[in-house]
């Protein structure tokens, strides 16, 4: 089976976790600190935070900026639906805000100014697919509305500029991105009091972490904030400093893969369109999105490709149709997000496909599409 997504794990990674089993210390200490150091050195960056998922920095990012109870937060909802949780889970409420179009589905200006109103505090752009948002329109928006700008760069890792757009940014490490701890995230902010806030948030709210303790021969402690348990530990730092090192040639090929794809799917199938196909905009090339022509059984489609062989998925049910928020809030419409997530189909992409495999992918897609072209 040709899967949508796969890690690359080896020899290093065995040997990596086998030197901090062997120190006896697995909790936070040297090898997230390093690992924080060296990521936010890999994203143009002073420091970093490292956390146990990118959910959890998402969370502790609107809780250090002070956004709660009676404030909003437009957030995109062609994404996964942690985007929006993490408002929720501060006392917010999100506000949902259309894709731009199909050639660009990520958060629309557009929509976003018809969505500002006086409670209204944050914005949360995230990079589908690892395409990076127009920094400076959504920078002089942010300005010009007094918001926060927060990037959910979940599908960006290693992009370039990803990570440096406003406020704050949370990166991903789960098993399907770019680079893994299998769960995992990083944080990076603007103002160094607000990452020093995520840091002793993510730990109960506690002053001291225990290598802090343990170093200082005290076992004092004091807890002047809420806080979490959120912290990364040494095992998946080590995995993910082996990692990072790797990324940048991973994500090479990513890009390669992307232009064979583009090139296989424009022959074969030229009725299904890539999202960014004309766009020279950074990206990490996370996943293949793919938007299948009109009237398409997109259930058949993946049925018929699974058979062949080629897992598929979606990427993504919009936000604000799931149950949870659609029985909040049922009058919302995004008809561009809900048109776009309709005929979305995402293709494997990951750097261990090789050529041959974009060809059985899309070879078994254009018998898919055939299979129910008018006889």
């Amino acid at each position: 089976m040709l899967l949508v997504g796969e890690p690359v794990l080896g020899e290093a990674e065995k040997l990596a976790l086998a030197k901090v089993i062997d120190t006896n210390w697995v909790t936070m200490g040297e090898q997230v600190r390093a690992f924080e150091l060296a990521f936010a050195a890999a994203q143009g960056a002073a420091d970093a935070a490292a956390v146990n998922s990118c959910t959890a920095g998402l969370h502790l990012v609107l809780a250090a900026l002070g956004i709660g109870p009676g404030d909003e937060v437009l957030v995109p909802s062609l994404s996964f639906v942690a985007t929006a949780n993490c408002a929720v889970y501060v006392g917010a409420a999100p506000v949902f805000v259309d894709i731009a179009s199909f050639d660009e589905p990520l958060i629309a200006l557009h929509d976003a100014e018809l969505k500002i109103g006086p409670r209204v505090k944050a914005v949360i752009l995230m990079h589908y697919a690892g395409f990076l948002a127009d920094r400076e329109a959504w920078h002089d928006f942010a300005e010009r509305h007094r918001l926060l700008l927060i990037e959910d760069a979940a599908h960006a890792a290693g992009a370039e500029g990803a990570g440096l757009f406003g406020d704050a940014a949370v990166f991903s490490f789960y098993g399907n991105k770019n680079m893994t701890t299998a769960e995992g995230g990083m944080v990076l902010a603007r103002d160094p009091d607000v990452l020093d806030r995520v840091k002793q948030m993510r730990s109960h709210g506690m002053t001291s972490n225990a290598r802090q303790r343990l170093d200082a021969r005290t076992a004092s402690y004091d807890v002047t904030m809420l806080g979490w348990n959120y912290r990364l530990d040494e095992l998946r730092a080590a995995v993910g400093l082996v990692q990072l090192a790797s990324l940048p040639r991973w994500n090479e090929r990513r890009r390669e893969l992307v232009a064979v794809y583009r090139d296989a799917l424009a022959d074969r199938c030229p009725a299904v369109s890539v999202p960014f196909a004309n766009d020279s905009r950074a990206s990490a090339h996370h996943f293949l999105p793919a938007v299948l022509p009109a009237g398409i059984d997109r259930s058949a489609v993946m049925t018929q490709l699974r058979d062949r062989g080629v897992q598929t998925t979606v990427h993504y049910p919009p936000i604000h149709l799931l149950s949870l928020y659609r029985e909040q809030n049922p009058a919302i419409s995004l008809p561009q997000t809900e048109a776009f997530a309709s005929r979305q189909l995402t293709l494997p992409l990951h750097p261990k496909l090789e050529h041959g495999d974009i060809e059985q992918v899309t070879a078994a897609l254009a018998e898919a599409l055939d299979a129910q072209a008018p006889k």
